[in-house]
């Protein structure tokens, strides 16, 4: 194994730009779902200006923002907050076990997005490219 660490170390940034692509991608299929019916529809009709519908638009332009890396750690406290307000709205009073009330994805989402809020982008971003750092 301690021949690997160097190797490891050298891919950490790399992977975290990898991280934040995938939970970017991840969230926008959820914004797509409840907005735009892509590629299915949401369980029920979402009403213009609902909270399902601003959560939507959040999860749309914030996982597009975060896609590309562009005001990255701003995005991510956002959407961090956005998906404890999930939770606790939405999935905290079914049950006390995340694994009971259906939560557990908002929490690793919310948990996800604070990491990169404090590790920032990765070197794949906007925000490297600008600042010639990550």
């Amino acid at each position: 194994m301690d021949n690997l660490l160097p190797t490891l170390n050298a891919w950490q940034p790399r992977i975290l730009s990898v991280l934040r692509i995938m939970a970017a991608l991840l969230l926008l299929q959820h914004g797509l779902v409840k907005i735009l019916s892509f590629p299915t529809a949401f369980p029920m009709p979402v009403g213009l200006f609902s909270r399902y519908w601003f959560a939507g638009v959040i999860e749309i332009i914030g996982g597009l923002l975060l896609l590309a890396g562009f005001y990255t750690r701003y995005v991510a406290f956002v959407l961090a907050g956005l998906m404890a307000f999930a939770y606790f709205l939405g999935h905290a009073g079914r049950s006390f076990f995340p694994i009971m009330n259906g939560g557990s994805l908002a929490i690793l989402y919310c948990f996800t997005f604070l990491y990169l809020v404090f590790a920032g982008p990765g070197p794949w971003s906007v925000d490297a490219q600008r600042s010639n750092t990550y």
